[in-house]
């Protein structure tokens, strides 16, 4: 029987972060299989990693990894990442080979921090920020004029739209199935709801609705996305150290950091991670 670990991400906290499964060795589990494993579990992802190499030829810090919701494979998955590299408990680096490119990951004991691929960003449609705000039940009033909407890309694209106030970030009720259907259509997987506290300090809500969940209280690959975002509209003029505070909204608190350079396309972000 396949042994599932749960983890949360982006706390220390088991009641905050966001929610994962890991299954440290998936060897043998087919593609139904392991959707199988994530539906049933029902978190927003369920890493799955296999060990590069067998016996005395398995490498003991490289492995390839797959990202399943209940509904999809996804590319890569940050909070997940954070949590399989926590759970297997191998203090320094790893290297983890997904459907995005490779993820390098320092560790220490609870905490991961991972660099994404090349991360870009191209200014949304007129088009489809008409149907996301269609969609979010928002007006082009509710837009911060400062943050034009973008397709980030960070290992999977995320429509990054930012509300002028916290308000309008707070009150959050969205047409599923119409924002699902944008998402789907640009090969996007959530919707990065930003809103700007102060200079280096971000609030964030994730829709996800491709993975048939509402809302992830913690999402590491749209926060990669986001700094390789800020980067391509000219907010990186030099190297930043931002901080995500997301799920507080649903009562699951996050904390992510992110370091963007202005000559790197590359990000990384930093979180915590608790066993469940």
């Amino acid at each position: 029987m396949t042994e599932v670990l749960r983890y949360t991400a982006f706390t220390t906290d088991p009641a905050g972060g966001n929610p994962a499964g890991v299954v440290l060795d998936a060897t043998g589990l087919d593609d139904n299989r392991m959707l199988e494993i994530a539906a049933g579990i029902g978190y927003s992802e369920t890493a799955f990693v296999f060990p590069r190499g067998a016996g005395p030829e398995a490498d003991a810090r490289e492995f390839d990894v797959r990202y399943f919701s209940p509904l999809v494979e996804v590319p890569f998955c940050g909070h997940a990442t954070v949590a399989a590299a926590v759970a297997l408990e191998r203090p320094g680096a790893l290297r983890f080979h997904t459907r995005a490119g490779l993820v390098e990951i320092a560790t220490s004991p609870g905490t991961a921090t991972l660099t994404s691929v090349p991360t870009s960003s191209t200014p949304a449609s007129d088009e489809d920020v008409a149907e996301a705000l269609r969609a979010l039940g928002w007006s082009a009033d509710d837009l911060d004029p400062r943050y034009p909407v973008h397709w980030a890309f960070g290992g999977g694209r995320h429509l990054v739209l930012a509300a002028r106030t916290r308000e309008r970030l707070a009150s959050l009720d969205y047409d599923f199935d119409a924002l699902g259907n944008l998402l789907r259509a640009n090969d996007g997987i959530t919707a990065q709801l930003v809103h700007q506290r102060s200079e280096d300090v971000f609030d964030a809500r994730d829709p996800f609705p491709i993975g048939g969940i509402v809302e992830d209280p913690a999402t590491g690959a749209a926060a990669l996305a986001f700094g390789g975002y800020l980067r391509a509209i000219g907010e990186v003029t030099r190297p930043r150290v931002i901080t995500i505070h997301q799920g507080v909204d649903m009562g699951r608190p996050s904390l992510l950091t992110i370091e963007v350079s202005p000559d790197d396309p590359q990000v990384t972000v930093t979180g915590a991670a608790v066993r469940i």
